[in-house]
């Protein structure tokens, strides 16, 4: 991915109409620059972008930039004339966060692969007729090897030997320098269980986070944005009430920021902190935000902590969020996060039945609904039952069925 790295303006803001650069039945080369988010289709772009592990070539654009990521204005200038020393004649080239402190030889080797890489692209485009799959990316272990893999992972565990001697195939191709403690885990024990991840996953799925101090946040997920809430919980303090907030929002800040990365959150974010009365603790709370949120590789956006102690932000959204992948709207809501009451159900179906009577020949309606659903009906809603049957002059029987959910009920003539 290209996330936090320096792409010139004009590369993703054509000003041109559609129509004045295509025309029907015209071949052209695209690349999928977004994947699918919620209703939102597939984005594609015809500017080509080809990352590797220490640069991005961009054989359509004659541009040369350096990650923002990287801060040391003498390294960034290293960088910017080792690049510069050896560009292709065409094509241009991002130098990523990973070249930071790499040398020349490394950065050559990289450059070299990728324009070996766009070589064979073209090669392969003449020889196919669209519509035409032409290249795809690493796999998923590989990209998170060449995108991810920073000095400040300690070890990779690996639970697959094929995997095991791919990561070590590709990391002494295209990363021999670079020394990482690599294991092939092998015990009974599933390696998400034995690292604490399969707990994390569980906890991705639930809105409540709970902070060591006490405390809480609440993470509300909808369409339009997220709303984050942060609460004190048990936590009381030992000092006065000022103190226990900051502390509180210092801690959630730092959890926030986590849990953004940890469930891929992405748009717009409002997080209600708990409201301080003194300037300089919303100062401390904005900054401490601010500081945990620079080791994000997604972009990030934040705005001043409000008087009411809300904090608007923005976080680059490029896929979906983990929720959205490992789970799926609730079949009885429908995602809203709520049912009807019972007691609203047997009123719904009291209705109905005045609505559908005079339909349903014969002398008597059956109901059939939700097992608790019945036995509401026969016993606290007993009068509303039988007030209608004096009503209509028809007799009620109620049947409770196992399969079916709370709001579910059928009234068929019997």
């Amino acid at each position: 991915g290209l996330q936090g790295e320096e792409i010139p303006a004009y590369f993703s803001s054509p000003s041109s109409q559609i129509e004045d650069l295509l025309s029907e039945g015209q071949e052209i080369l695209v690349q999928v620059s977004k994947e699918p988010l919620g209703t939102k289709g597939t984005r594609i772009t015809s500017h080509t972008t080809l990352p590797g592990r220490y640069l991005v070539y961009m054989p359509l654009v004659d541009h040369i930039g350096v990650s923002r990521r990287i801060k040391d204005e003498k390294e960034r200038k290293r960088l910017r004339e080792i690049v510069q020393s050896m560009k292709p004649p065409v094509g241009g080239l991002i130098v990523r966060t990973a070249s930071e402190g790499a040398e020349t030889d490394e950065i050559r080797t990289d450059m070299e692969f990728l324009l070996h890489l766009w070589n064979n692209i073209q090669k392969k485009k003449e020889n196919s007729t669209a519509p035409s799959l032409i290249h795809s990316d690493l796999t998923m272990v590989l990209r998170v090897i060449r995108d991810i893999l920073s000095p400040q992972v300690n070890r990779i565990i690996i639970d697959s030997k094929e995997e095991y001697e791919n990561i070590l195939s590709f990391m002494n191709t295209y990363m021999p320098k670079q020394k990482y403690e690599m294991t092939l885990y092998e015990k009974k024990e599933p390696i998400f269980d034995a690292n604490g991840i399969e707990m994390e996953i569980d906890k991705i799925l639930g809105s409540k986070v709970w902070l060591k101090s006490g405390g809480y946040i609440v993470i509300d997920m909808s369409e339009a944005l997220v709303a984050i809430d942060v609460n004190t919980g048990r936590y009381v303090g030992k000092r006065n009430l000022a103190d226990t907030i900051l502390k509180t929002n210092l801690e959630a800040a730092k959890e926030i920021a986590y849990q953004l990365r940890l469930r891929n959150i992405g748009g717009i974010i409002i997080i209600d902190f708990i409201d301080m009365e003194r300037e300089g603790d919303r100062e401390k709370v904005y900054q401490a935000l601010e500081e945990v949120l620079k080791k994000d590789r997604q972009k990030t956006t934040t705005f001043k902590i409000s008087e009411l102690g809300l904090v608007e932000m923005t976080r680059k959204r490029t896929r979906e969020n983990i929720s959205r992948i490992l789970g799926e709207p609730c079949p009885y809501c429908e995602g809203a996060g709520l049912i009807k009451s019972k007691t609203t159900v047997c009123y719904d179906i009291f209705r109905e039945i005045e609505r559908t009577s005079s339909e349903l020949g014969g002398h008597n309606i059956l109901v059939e609904a939700n097992p608790e659903i019945a036995d509401l009906l026969y016993e606290e809603e007993r009068v509303g039952v039988e007030e209608l049957e004096k009503k209509l002059r028809k007799k009620i029987i109620i049947k409770g069925k196992a399969g079916f959910h709370q709001e579910q009920f059928n009234i068929i003539e019997s």
